[in-house]
């Protein structure tokens, strides 16, 4: 139920019942009467359906999320039948968060997934409900310090903010009390060298030690939060590194402030919670600025919109639009809805899925997507896809699994990040025993010690990847180009050889007949009747030219029809069997022909004697002979696979500079001539549109599908070109080469840091302040190469 006041939904079991009206805390009931009371219930009338502020909400028992009603909401079947949910994980701040609650979650029985995305937090998780229920997990989560709650874009941005409100808070105290104890140690520095008493001395440690304090125990909890957390499930993360360094430091300054004998650090206690602080502040700010761009498709959406009931435009929630009603859209608004139009025309934006930004012009009858927007268009159109299904809502759901996905590089980093700490904790012991066994002191032993736990970052070896990963798959998207997982900029980041279909894909994909050769009379409504039935773009370009030389053919309903896949279609009628295709398949029915011909064929035959034949001639994309000479300069390999005959292909391939080519080819052959290439040690890319490529797209090492193609290629597609355009092929090679050579130079980075200052930490060259400073940075080095992936990959 929603709650009438805040309109946040919770299950109707818990919500408070007065009359008609349901409230989810007493203090929604409380404003919904006060207003009401003072006449000011217009206030609803206003707000509509937005949102309020929702109240803190506590889970003292996670049995809710076991409620059918929470199910209905959240969770979801995959294709093989385990239950799955997208959740936000609230205290993460850290790659060793995201670590630490993944293996948690992965040694739980029954739970088959739990991969978690480090920039905004949010986690997918799919498990077997027969063997571990959801309320287990998040008690799971919850026992090693964290909380999870529903995914919901609509509050997503306040728990977001939230957490930025909370680091505002902590480096405001950090920042205030950092400043006011350098000016104690200003005056403690220049007292080391003019001359100052024990007394003074002690007044101004235990000043710092005040100041300190607040510091290191509010500002740094966050750090001692996760430090305790990681060890109770045994791991060594960063914010261990971090919590020991200042609390050793912190309880070393105490005792030499008490003891009145040697200089106490709460300067440096302050500087290293306040800089790391800073860090992850600024981490936290980067990854939100990226993670923004890829809410471009999916950023506004209206909660309602307008359709037409009983002759008249009603408004209704967006989810509640069925298959079949009438949306009504007016000049300036959103499309939320696939469907056909069949009342007005006008131009549309596109730009937010294809990344083009010329209008396209859309007339009655057409198709209109979801997720783009009317110019100056006034229409009415049919819903052919409810929102849960739209083109919208797949590819938000689309992006958010890329996004989670982890590439393989990003695997080994993790793995070399979680030995990390431990390692750095052993040498800053062994650096201490050193340092101490060679008559340096307790003092300079114990400083050298802890600048080598602080000085180490395994953040930036973990930030290497993600970051990375996720500028690449914003860049992606904004030209036009879906990678459903990141792993997937990996792999296509290797490929060395493209496998493209001609029809479609190199061509625009709309053959029009350029000549008609009739051998016997014949029915023409049957051949109209039969090319309706196929959405081959032959097929369609013959059922275009029979249109519009009689308008008034009609269509025949067939006895028997059948789809020969890369052949053609077969169909009886009463008495009469005809079918259409190419030549391999009147070869298949004993049918033999001379004829030949540089343009694509269609053999019509009629009671298995050809009446006709069709010559058709395709536009080649204007893009097709650049993509081959680019590809060419990064030693891309092209070739061409296509059904059509050999003259037709001949013709193509040499137009547009391919060398590789092969005709007459079934879905089989294709697939078979890829796992050749396999065996060669060949990783290849293979782009289609059509059912014809389906197997060879799933056999690939990353099967793109062109957005215009069939659904269920569109499915199979490992990538999506939404544009349709060979520019954004090009591109995808691009950017997908760009972020994996970056990946690189980021953990290049992270470990010629971590090479260098480390030993240097060692030999005594760098004091905690001055660790606690370059740890952040290395961080920030590592996050702003990251963004150059946007001007970097023009050079590609």
């Amino acid at each position: 139920m929603s709650c009438s006041h805040c309109h946040l939904k919770f299950d109707k079991s818990v919500m408070i019942i007065e009359g008609n009206n349901y409230f989810c805390c007493n203090g929604c009931k409380g404003v919904f009467n006060l207003l009401n009371d003072e006449g000011l219930e217009t206030f609803y009338e206003k707000s509509g359906n937005t949102i309020l502020t929702p109240p803190s909400i506590k889970y003292d028992d996670s049995f809710s999320f076991d409620t059918d009603s929470f199910r209905d909401s959240f969770v979801e079947k995959d294709k093989d039948g385990f239950s799955q949910v997208s959740l936000i994980i609230e205290g993460i701040h850290c790659s060793a968060c995201v670590w630490l609650n993944e293996k948690a979650l992965h040694k739980m029985d029954g739970v088959i997934e739990a991969n978690i995305n480090f920039t905004n937090n949010k986690a997918k998780i799919v498990w077997v409900d027969d063997i571990v229920k959801l309320s287990q997990i998040i008690d799971m989560i919850r026992s090693i310090g964290y909380n999870a709650f529903a995914y919901d874009a609509s509050i997503g941005e306040l728990h977001a903010n939230k957490e930025r409100k909370s680091y505002y808070l902590k480096m405001a105290v950090a920042i205030f009390a950092s400043m006011n104890i350098m000016w104690i140690a200003v005056a403690q520095y220049a007292g080391y060298f003019t001359g100052i008493t024990q007394d003074i001395k002690t007044i101004l440690n235990v000043a710092e030690g005040i100041l300190a304090t607040p510091v290191l125990f509010f500002s740094g909890w966050v750090f001692f939060r996760g430090a305790y957390y990681g060890l109770k499930n045994k791991v060594v993360n960063m914010d261990l590194l971090v919590a020991t360094g200042a609390l050793f430091t912190y309880i070393y300054s105490i005792y030499i402030t008490i003891m009145q004998n040697g200089e106490a650090y709460f300067d440096s206690v302050s500087m290293i919670i306040t800089f790391v602080l800073i860090g992850k502040f600024l981490e936290i700010l980067s990854k939100k600025n990226v993670a923004d761009t890829l809410d471009i498709i999916g950023k506004h959406i209206p909660s309602e919109v307008n359709i037409i009931l009983e002759d008249k435009i009603v408004s209704i929630k967006l989810e509640d639009v069925k298959v079949g009603d009438i949306v009504v859209v007016k000049s300036g608004e959103k499309i939320l809805l696939d469907g056909k139009i069949i009342k007005g025309e006008g131009s549309f934006d596109e730009s937010n899925l294809t990344g083009e930004s010329e209008p396209v012009e859309k007339k009655l009858g057409e198709s209109v997507i979801s997720g783009t927007t009317s110019i100056d268009a006034d229409v009415h159109f049919i819903a052919t896809k409810d929102f849960k299904h739209s083109t919208l809502s797949n590819l938000v759901t689309l992006l958010e699994e890329a996004i989670n996905t982890k590439p393989k590089i990003q695997q080994m980093a993790n793995r070399l990040s979680e030995h990390f700490s431990s390692m750095i904790l052993a040498l800053s012991f062994l650096t201490f025993c050193l340092w101490f066994y060679l008559g340096n002191g307790f003092e300079m032993s114990f400083m050298i010690g802890i600048s080598v736990i602080v000085i180490a970052c395994p953040c930036a070896l973990a930030l290497a990847t993600p970051v990375a990963t996720l500028v690449g798959l914003s860049l992606a998207t904004k030209k036009g180009i879906l990678f459903k997982e990141a792993l997937q900029l990996e792999t296509m980041a290797k490929v060395d050889t493209l496998v493209i279909d001609k029809t479609g894909t190199i061509t625009v994909g709309k053959p029009e007949v350029v000549n008609v050769h009739i051998y016997e009379d014949f029915d023409t409504g049957l051949l109209y009747s039969l090319t309706r039935a196929s959405k081959h773009p032959i097929a369609s370009g013959i059922h275009t030219y029979l249109k519009e030389k009689d308008e008034n053919l009609q269509e025949i309903i067939f006895d028997e029809l059948s789809q020969i896949p890369a052949l053609g279609i077969k169909a009886k009628y009463r008495t009469t069997e005809v079918f259409g295709g190419n030549l391999k398949l009147l070869e298949q029915n004993n049918i033999s022909i001379d004829f030949s011909s540089d343009n694509s064929l269609f053999y019509y035959v009629v009671n298995n004697k050809v009446v006709a034949i069709y010559e058709l001639s395709d536009m080649i994309k204007d893009d097709a002979l650049e993509l081959v000479k680019n590809l060419q300069k990064i030693n891309i390999r092209t070739i061409m696979l296509t059904g059509d005959n050999r003259f037709s292909a001949q013709k193509i391939a040499k137009k547009v500079g391919i060398k590789d080519f092969k005709y007459d080819q079934s879905p089989e052959d294709k697939s078979n001539y890829i796992s050749l290439l396999h065996k060669e040690n060949k990783k290849v890319v293979m782009v289609g549109d059509g059912v014809n490529d389906i197997l060879a797209l799933a056999k690939a090492d990353i099967g793109i599908a062109m957005g215009s193609g069939s659904d269920i290629a569109v499915e199979i597609g490992d990538v999506v070109l939404l544009n349709n355009s060979l520019k954004s092929l090009h591109d995808a090679f691009r950017i997908s080469r760009t972020t994996f050579g970056l990946i690189k130079q980021n953990l290049f980075i992270s470990l010629a840091y971590n090479a260098i200052t480390i030993p240097l930490a060692m030999a005594g060259y760098v004091i905690p302040l001055v660790a606690a400073i370059s740890m952040s940075v290395s961080s920030l080095l590592v996050v702003g190469n990251s963004m150059r992936i946007k001007y970097k990959y023009k050079k590609v």
